[in-house]
């Protein structure tokens, strides 16, 4: 069985040279992978590369090295498998190979007679992690930008050897962490440091001269100067620690991510670290390994491996590329700006504008003691940043110069960028771009980060209403990389352009959306939680409607959801968007009871009883069945809608919103692929919203 040809693969070449090495009568063997792109082309492994690899080990073997080493390119080891060549599998058979291949080819440095060694220099994900465990050492460059098997997130286990050599290396509860847990939690990296500490790497090494010093310390190894111990992996808390990950699992996926599940049998089968081979394999892989290649051969066929890479996709790539961003070149340069409010909000957009843009930022309110409220927030921000080892002293002292406070908007004059982040009053923000449009010039940008207002109303009565953006952050600001920008009926295209501008240089995703009710991410979620709420409202026990959505595996139920966002803010929210479309949003009395009362929805991941006892309810309860297709249904209407009016370009566009604003999982797609593949789409709307493949299963 061959491995079919990808004709898009952009080969991994593996580079040898001999290295003479201080201390050592035989020349080093050093592999540098390359793909012949710079750090923003990342190195994978595709079948191709997979075999410059193999030949490299071979000719590096031959010339019998002190030691053979694997490094990467600058900035990058390597970020795994080449996903692009996946959905040209024809067979289960295929998907086997591929990862016999992988075995194959990583397991010769596992198994050389020769020291082997990773010098881990940059990115190390996936099958490249994976590489790094087969060598006997591994140094790590502190600057390496992220590590981890994220192949849970797209519906994949890590197939070429993770799941069986990371516990054995560094213990049960960090590989599940690393395997199951941190792919689960919006695909957590490991920096450099945490890295080490699990027992990852042997050394931590900075990274001005890292291959220098990682050949210094692997000819130590060889010389015997340095004996490498690992701490003995406690075996007695196998059964305890996978226990606990599947109650976890459970109880927030309920099934829906049949690769975690997976995961788990096999970090089970590598209690007993066997090297021996499974009976009949033709490889002589060891019996856990044999098990991987048949764990990712039955993924690789499932509707939530095709829903994951379609969302990998587009966070990879079409989140780089806002579909309808004007041209940048009609971008003005930003070098001051202003923040109406210094609330929480507020603030922590102080802190990114400073942080990343690097320009004085000035924040104004109503009076002092709000404004130094504000500033001291971002000042004791920065403060946690340096504790925490994330900034330098040098650079946090020019951040808490740049940020500072006036209750006088007049500090505005020479502002290029001016956003307000005050209560959602369409009023009260009509009169403070009528206070500024006398200030600041006007060429300057005014962005609001209304979550549900009409920017063309805010901006219908100014002199330059061309000039006014939606720019609407998602909280936590500093975690949630989504910003929607929104185009208003009279916004030009030099102010859309240096919105997207600054996007970009907050290090957000970008998508253009249309000035419609509470635009993308509101509109779907309020809709969502308000057939939630009817439901309640019917006489559904609030337990029964909050856990109804459970078999999506959604990051969390309802309710929690609610209580994140605030039942105030969706209360007016959902105002807002029953004033435009009353037929669809309703307006729910105990929502407004609950806003009202300020009590926590959840307590202890139960409903809050206080809450329960002040709803008002019917008779009509309805079954967790009846609650999730309701919500279902309500979503594919809303998203078929939003689309025929334009919302956003297209349905990429909504699930890229979903799962960088809402957190919604890679392996529903989002939202629309999941909706395809129950039927959902078509039994609402009469037509799917991805032609077939898209993000499912061909055929």
């Amino acid at each position: 069985m061959t491995v079919p040809r990808n004709p898009n693969e952009v080969v991994t070449r593996s580079l040898l040279r001999l290295v003479a090495v201080p201390g050592l009568d035989r020349p080093a063997a050093l592999i540098t992978l390359d793909n012949g792109f710079d750090h923003t082309k990342p190195n994978t492994f595709g079948p191709a590369g997979l075999s410059s690899l193999d030949s490299a080990v071979t000719e590096a073997l031959a010339a019998e090295p002190a030691f053979v080493a694997v490094t990467g390119k600058p900035y990058i080891f390597c970020v795994g498998a080449d996903v692009t060549g996946m959905p040209l599998l024809a067979d289960r058979n295929q998907a086997r190979e591929i990862g016999r291949l992988g075995h194959r080819v990583f397991g010769r440095l596992r198994t050389s007679a020769v020291p082997t060694f990773a010098f881990v220099n940059g990115a190390a994900m996936g099958g490249g992690l994976e590489l790094a465990l087969h060598c006997h050492y591994r140094t790590l460059s502190g600057g390496a930008a992220a590590l981890a098997l994220p192949e849970v997130s797209l519906g994949l286990v890590p197939g070429w050897g993770g799941t069986q050599l990371l516990p054995n290396l560094i213990g049960i509860a960090g590989a599940a962490q690393v395997i199951i847990q941190n792919p689960l939690m919006q695909n957590r990296m490991l920096k450099p440091k945490q890295a080490a500490e699990l027992g990852i790497a042997d050394v931590l090494l900075e990274p001005a001269d890292f291959l220098e010093r990682s050949l210094e310390w692997a000819a130590r190894v060889v010389r015997g100067e340095v004996q490498v111990t690992r701490p003995e992996v406690d075996r007695e808390m196998w059964d305890g620690v996978l226990y606990f990950a599947r109650q976890t699992l459970d109880e927030r996926l309920h099934g829906a991510v049949p690769a975690a599940y997976q995961a788990l049998e096999l970090l089970e089968r590598a209690r007993q670290a066997p090297e021996a081979p499974a009976d009949g394999d033709p490889d002589g892989l060891p019996a856990g390994m044999a098990a991987e290649v048949e764990a990712l051969a039955e993924l690789v066929f499932s509707e939530e491996l095709r829903s994951g890479l379609y969302s990998f996709d587009l966070v990879q790539r079409r989140a780089k590329r806002p579909v309808g961003a004007p041209d940048k070149g009609l971008a003005r340069p930003v070098t001051k700006v202003g923040i109406v409010g210094a609330g929480l909000m507020a603030s922590q957009l102080a802190l990114l504008f400073a942080r990343r843009l690097q320009v004085p930022v000035v924040l104004t309110d109503l009076d002092q003691s709000r404004v130094d409220k504000g500033v001291g927030y971002v000042h004791a921000e920065i403060d946690k940043l340096v504790g925490k080892g994330r900034l330098p002293e040098g650079t946090a002292a020019k951040l808490r110069g740049l940020v500072s406070g006036s209750v006088d908007k007049g500090v505005f004059a020479d502002a290029d960028f001016v956003i307000e982040a005050v209560f959602e009053d369409l009023a009260v923000k009509k009169q403070i771009w009528a206070e500024l449009e006398k200030i600041v010039s006007p060429e300057a940008v005014l962005a609001t980060n209304t979550s549900s207002l009409s920017v063309g109303a805010m901006a219908a009565d100014l002199e330059h209403p061309e000039r006014v953006v939606g720019f609407h952050f998602f909280n936590p600001v500093a975690v949630l990389p989504l910003l929607e920008i929104v185009r208003g009926e009279r916004t030009d295209d030099a102010t859309l352009a240096t919105a997207f501008a600054v996007g970009k240089e907050l290090r957000k995703s970008c998508v253009l959306v249309a000035d419609a009710p509470a635009f993308v991410v509101n509109r779907l979620l309020t809709r969502f939680l308000g057939e939630i709420f009817a439901a309640v409202d019917a006489g559904t026990p609030p337990e029964v409607a909050d856990a109804a959505l459970d078999p999506l595996g959604l990051p969390m139920r309802p309710l929690a959801l609610l209580q994140l966002v605030g039942p105030a803010v969706a209360y007016h929210v959902g105002g807002t968007l029953h004033a435009a479309f009353p037929d669809r949003f309703g307006v729910s009395a105990n929502l407004r009871r609950i806003a009202e009362s300020g009590q926590p929805l959840v307590v202890d991941g139960d409903v809050n009883p206080e809450v329960a006892a002040l709803l008002e309810v019917g008779s009509a309860p309805l079954t967790a069945e009846e609650v999730r297709t309701r919500a279902l249904d309500a979503l594919a209407q809303e998203i078929r809608l939003m689309l025929d009016e334009g919302v956003v370009a297209e349905a990429q566009d909504i699930d890229l919103c979903m799962i960088l604003g809402a957190g919604w999982p890679f392996h529903l797609g989002g939202v629309t692929p999941y909706l395809d593949r129950t039927g959902t789409s078509e039994r609402v709307t009469g037509r799917r919203f991805l032609p077939r493949g898209a993000a499912s299963l061909p055929g």
